[in-house]
């Protein structure tokens, strides 16, 4: 994942930070508990598509 596009990337919900799992490839919204896909190097910031991160999940980071 391109680091200065990582940088200005927000989540598409609550405008927030974003992180990315390398291992899962996904973008990481914390708030909103929601993973976006990252599919061929290309972001897919679409609600429909993320999946819902448990409590349990980020509790693990």
């Amino acid at each position: 994942m391109d680091k200065h596009l990582l940088e200005i990337m927000v989540c598409p919900l609550c405008k927030g930070e974003l992180q990315y799992k390398k291992e899962s490839k996904e973008l990481i919204c914390a708030f909103d508990r929601l993973a976006y896909p990252v599919r061929d190097d290309i972001p897919v910031m679409l609600e429909s598509e993320a999946r819902i991160i448990p409590v349990e999940e980020l509790d693990d980071d």
